[in-house]
């Protein structure tokens, strides 16, 4: 029986058929892998750069591009006829030499570039790889067919130009080398390519190969298996060759880390760990994520990506308040009472009046959050005599006292109500299980689920009472927690480095995004700003070497004369994108403010338009292929209200305008095709001009 190898283009080529060619392609392969009479065959294109390639007939009007040897065949895309043909006619296919990976190369695209190429060599007397002799680009795996054209190269800009044309496993040894590493780097960097590690490379073995790229092919045997595959989003069944190697990673010593830009794919991989954990590891696994909205998704998510009943039951999704919550409630027998922001900002304006002076009440909070709830200091002599990091403001001890009384007043009007806010709310449940971690997180204790592994999302903003939660609620050990985040996308002012919480954790960089085009990361990070962050990591991180692994449209920026008219615009985009036939669900509309959210509802609402409208940080965590980000201007963003002012805390202000960039360059994120991004009157100063 042949042993079909499916390729993810082509779970993207038919779902891009009408239904009634998608299911007369599926019936066709399901032919062929029961080896029917009437199964499809393979049959020769002629004046092939390859000879195993062939096509086979799927529907009337399409066909499927394969790679045969002996009985495997690895289908490469879905086509119309004369698109498959000379699809078929372009490319070659190949066994990296040294990485033992499957590669796809656009043959006849870098056959037309040569002459330039060569031109170019001409002209000048530079060339690029000059430093590396053949022997090493050879071990390193660089084709024999490429290697003439690496000689020829004169800049690293033309190796950028032909990034597209090669495989990432030619380029990304390539990259190092140009950029000034060593041999030794550009190997790391082969090995990052690598999903499964090759003990041996046998490159006329294409399906040992295969079996080594899961990204690249999966194997189907009956139609269970290829319904199975098809019916599933793509990230389901062809998780990227750095997802792959982290995710099904056989024991952790301790704690992971995770880093990445937006859209490399940090979500995606943390599902893919939560399901390997539970499917191999002991006792329950947690996925935190960031609010109730994230939630829901990463937990439909999991549906769909774990499909045993009993593996599924052993993964639980929330947020780091829902686990407080319950943690406090069983310990103290009724459900806590929380405090709401209103409510919060009128006893620290009390405070201040009190006590404060010359202090604002924002400062005061500040000082209680990221000072005094950070570190968990319980006295005044702890707080007198603990570092402040973060907080440019001298205090000397007769201020910090008179702080200190401030933040008792809060303190003890909440304790005197019975409430509390989110963040006392997890020290408190952090407080519990670190007395008795061993009974609560026992196999056998009753009311209690005995988390032995957490997976964190969207862990940039997190705060060390949270971090102290979580740490205190599985035991430290193998594979305790597995953690994804970026700091460059902190929508709070947290920048807590893992280390000063005593969790030392492996580390990892995902360095391309798959989700967003070129276009739009290039123009998101002059928005953001490409200086270095804070947090989670030891040191700082650098959106130095983030690239996107496709182009696409740039944003789209519009300026109108009133309000009136930016909602106008809003609503004829929507009309727009929905008759180019984008679904209304794969859609959203955001704001920074309140205001600007309830006139967008109400304006597409009028307009028979349901698509959802959101603040900027419901955004968080999760992607759509359209969003339009509407006011984004001068005296909304960044918030004035969430400003402080320079004269009280210059540090604190710059800070504060980070995370508004941040805040920005998130939602500007979400966008996998196309971002509309409006303003009436003045432009937002983050804007790139």
């Amino acid at each position: 029986m042949p042993r079909l190898a499916i390729a993810p283009e082509v779970h993207r080529d038919l779902g891009a058929l009408a239904p009634a060619a998608r299911q007369e392609a599926v019936v066709s392969l399901r032919r062929f892998l029961r080896g029917a009479t009437s199964a499809p065959h393979p049959e020769r294109v002629r004046n092939t750069r390859d000879p195993r390639v062939a096509t086979m007939r799927l529907t009337v009007h399409h066909r499927g591009v394969v790679v045969r040897q002996r009985d495997v065949y690895w289908m490469l895309a879905v086509l119309p006829d004369a698109e498959a043909w000379s699809y078929a006619q372009r490319h070659r296919f190949a066994v990296n030499a040294a990485g033992g990976m499957a590669e796809v190369w656009d043959a006849a695209a870098l056959e037309a570039v040569e002459p330039a190429l060569r031109r170019a060599a001409e002209s000048g007397g530079r060339r690029l790889f000059a430093h590396v002799c053949d022997t090493d680009l050879l071990g390193l795996g660089i084709d024999t067919w490429l290697l003439p054209l690496v000689r020829l190269m004169a800049s690293e800009a033309t190796l950028e130009a032909l990034e597209p044309l090669i495989p990432e496993s030619q380029y990304a040894p390539l990259s190092v080398l140009a950029d000034g590493g060593s041999v030794a780097e550009a190997w790391r960097a082969l090995d990052a390519c690598a999903a499964v590690p090759a003990t041996s490379v046998d490159v006329s073995d294409l399906a040992a190969a295969l079996e080594r790229t899961p990204g690249s092919a999966v194997f189907v045997v009956d139609a269970e298996e290829l319904d199975h595959l098809l019916d599933r989003p793509r990230w389901c069944g062809f998780p990227y060759a750095v997802q792959y190697r982290i995710a099904y990673h056989d024991g952790h010593d301790g704690p992971v880390l995770v880093t990445g830009g937006a859209g490399t794919g940090k979500t995606v991989l943390a599902l893919h760990r939560a399901a390997h954990l539970a499917r191999t590891g002991g006792g329950r696994v947690l996925v935190v994520t960031f609010s109730q909205a994230t939630v829901a998704d990463v937990a439909a998510k999991l549906d769909v990506l774990v499909d045993d009943a009993r593996v599924r039951a052993r993964i639980e999704v929330g947020n780091v308040e829902r686990l407080a919550h319950r943690i406090v409630a069983e310990a103290e027998g009724r459900p806590p009472l929380l405090v709401g922001a209103p409510d919060v900002a009128t006893l620290w304006q009390e405070a201040a009046e009190l006590y404060g002076a010359p202090h604002s009440p924002a400062f005061l909070m500040r000082e209680w959050e990221q000072v005094i709830l950070a570190q968990n200091l319980c006295t005044m002599q702890e707080y007198l005599a603990a570092s402040r990091p973060g907080r440019s403001v001298e205090l000397d001890r007769g201020e910090r006292a008179e702080v200190w009384r401030a933040i008792e007043h809060v303190t003890g009007r909440l304790r005197e109500t019975g409430r509390r806010t989110l963040l006392q709310l997890a020290a408190r449940a952090s407080t519990l299980l670190g007395r008795t971690t061993g009974d609560l997180l026992g196999d056998d204790a009753p009311g209690h689920e005995p988390y032995r592994h957490i997976v964190v999302d969207e862990a940039q903003d997190l705060h060390p009472a949270q971090w102290r939660l979580l740490r205190a609620a599985v035991p430290p050990g193998p594979d305790d927690l597995f953690i994804v985040g970026d700091p460059h996308q902190r929508v709070f002012d947290t920048r807590i480095a893992l280390s000063t919480l005593g969790m030392k954790a492996e580390t990892y960089r995902l360095t391309v995004s798959r989700r967003l085009s070129q276009e739009t990361l290039t123009w998101a990070v002059r928005l953001r700003g490409g200086g270095p962050v804070d947090g989670l990591v030891d040191g700082v991180t650098e959106l130095a070497g983030f690239r996107a692994g496709h182009s696409g449209p740039r944003p789209a920026v519009r300026e109108y004369t009133s309000p009136d008219a930016e909602l106008a615009g809003l609503v004829a985009q929507i009309r727009d994108w929905l008759a180019e036939g984008v679904p209304a669900g794969a859609m959203a509309v955001a704001a920074r403010s309140a205001d600007l959210v309830k006139n967008a509802k109400a304006a597409l609402g009028a307009a028979g338009l349901r698509v959802r409208v959101t603040p900027l940080h419901g955004l968080k965590g999760l992607e759509y292929r359209r969003v339009a980000l509407i006011g984004v201007a001068e005296g909304v963003v960044p918030a004035p209200g969430s400003l402080t002012p320079a004269e009280e805390d210059p540090t604190a202000r710059a800070h504060d305008l980070q995370r508004e960039r941040g805040l920005l360059y998130m939602a500007c994120t979400r966008a996998s095709e196309r971002l509309y991004v409006s303003y009436s009157g003045r432009a937002s100063p983050f804007l790139p001009p």
